[in-house]
């Protein structure tokens, strides 16, 4: 499988990516999507899935980055222009810090919808991974409005419940779950791994973050962690890993056309 939410850009990781990807490829996870979260590292990114086959990269900016302009948006559609770019994102809300402010968040996000709508209206039409931390109720209207399509929507690292899974689903998304799932104390994320149907789901290990049971706690997660996710998520949903594994990897081939 891949590893569809990873950070190799992330200083943790310099120097270490060939590395990363061999240890990776000897826990069965044979590719990862290294995700951009400003107009600049985006460009990293790009760097990065240029020069390895199996790396893949994305173009946006993440909510807690908003502040940090000017956004240079002609980055971001350079980045897109490469085959080597499978989505747009992250972007979304986050609620969880106090900065930067919502107002500032909010005016990034609709300006970053708007230009992705733009392109696809004249360019490469592309998935979009989202952020949504402790923001579900303020989000999903504002992509309800956003003219673009949502069954192409991710909601990565999702740590909501099964009702806020639910209205994700609903909505139209897929869902793609971290290590969190494996924590014995997220009982609501068990529960909403449990709701999501086999054709809406998909891992990742959204590293250096979030290191998945038995390494929960070890700085850097790394995308072979991958492996302890998908597996742990099999078991919560009482299927074999084998169904569960042949899902996720038509998951990530459909909705970001790799794998």
């Amino acid at each position: 499988m891949i590893d569809t939410h990873c950070h190799l850009t992330f200083p943790v990781f310099t120097g270490r990516v060939p590395a990363e990807l061999a240890e990776a490829a000897a826990h069965g996870v044979t590719g990862a999507i290294t995700i951009s979260t400003t107009t600049r590292d985006c460009l990293e990114a790009l760097a990065i899935a240029e020069q390895f086959t199996n790396v893949w990269c994305t173009a946006g900016v993440h909510p807690l980055h908003a502040h940090e302009g000017p956004h240079e948006w002609a980055n971001l559609r350079r980045v897109a222009a490469s085959p080597r770019c499978v989505a747009w994102g992250e972007l979304g809300l986050d609620n969880h810090y106090a900065e930067p402010a919502r107002g500032i968040q909010d005016a990034v996000l609709t300006e970053q919808l708007a230009f992705i709508e733009g392109e696809h209206r004249t360019g490469r039409v592309l998935p979009i991974v989202i952020h949504c931390r402790e923001a579900f109720e303020d989000l999903l209207p504002i992509l309800r409005r956003a003219p673009l399509d949502p069954a192409r929507f991710v909601f990565h690292c999702f740590t909501g419940s099964a009702a806020q899974a639910r209205a994700v689903l609903d909505f139209g998304a897929m869902i793609s779950f971290t290590g969190v799932v494996t924590y014995r104390n997220a009982r609501d994320v068990h529960e909403a791994a449990r709701v999501v149907p086999r054709d809406r789901i998909m891992v990742e290990t959204d590293a250096p973050f979030l290191s998945p049971e038995p390494r929960r706690g070890e700085r850097p997660c790394r995308p072979w962690m991958t492996s302890l996710t998908a597996r742990r998520l099999a078991d919560l949903r009482g299927e074999a890993w084998e169904d569960l594994h042949a899902a996720v990897n038509e998951n990530t081939r459909r909705f970001f056309g790799i794998g």
